[in-house]
């Protein structure tokens, strides 16, 4: 597909078709994402896939618990919103395929010899490891798409990312990420209005 039409024709898809997603062509989509730009071309992708139908559902669980540990406020809405949220952040356990997102942290070259430690670097670069993590999903979505597959991109269940890197079996030297579910779209939701680009865009001349 032409990259133009797989930009334009992506969007989050939540709801799939129960038929497995063979894993070659995961593995595809894994290549591509890898394939992103990433801070000093450092590479720090780890990647897990997981089909296993009752692991997902288990995750799934340790994310809804750690979502309901969360204090409600007292407004009306609270208790639909956190249903909401909960719904968003869980939907991967119906999905055919789920690919965890994790990196290694880097070592930026001005730690070898400025005063700054490297959270503080990370900080005024405006986070280049998460910018380069940004890249490898987006890579991951638009391969999807590019394969007639669906994905979504999650990050809500990052709450409970301690105990999901322990279920994955995550080394301690990776932070996880972020998810991406995959599979045949059941329905394509139509696609939401995109802003003007007049209202988005400045130019300096």
């Amino acid at each position: 597909m032409e990259l133009k039409k797989v930009i334009e024709s992506r969007s989050s898809i939540r709801v799939y078709k129960q038929e497995p997603v063979p894993l070659d062509d995961l593995r595809e989509m894994v290549r591509l994402g890898s394939l992103a730009p990433s801070v000093a071309n450092f590479q720090p992708w780890k990647f897990i896939v997981v089909t296993d139908r009752e692991l997902m559902r288990d995750m799934a669980t340790q994310v809804a618990r750690k979502l309901e540990e969360i204090p409600a406020n007292e407004s009306k809405a609270a208790k639909n919103v956190k249903s909401q949220v909960e719904w968003f952040a869980t939907f991967f356990q119906d999905a055919p395929a789920l690919i965890a997102v994790a990196m290694e942290p880097y070592e930026s070259v001005l730690e070898k010899g400025v005063v700054m430690d490297h959270d503080e670097i990370n900080r005024q670069r405006n986070y280049p490891d998460f910018q380069s993590a940004g890249a490898c999903i987006q890579n991951i979505l638009l391969a999807a798409v590019d394969m007639n597959y669906g994905a979504c991109w999650l990050s809500a269940p990052m709450m409970a990312k301690a105990a999901l890197s322990k279920m994955l079996g995550l080394e301690d030297k990776y932070l996880l990420v972020a998810f991406v579910a995959v599979g045949i779209p059941d329905k394509i939701p139509a696609r939401k209005q995109s802003r003007d680009i007049d209202e988005m865009l400045k130019i300096i001349e």
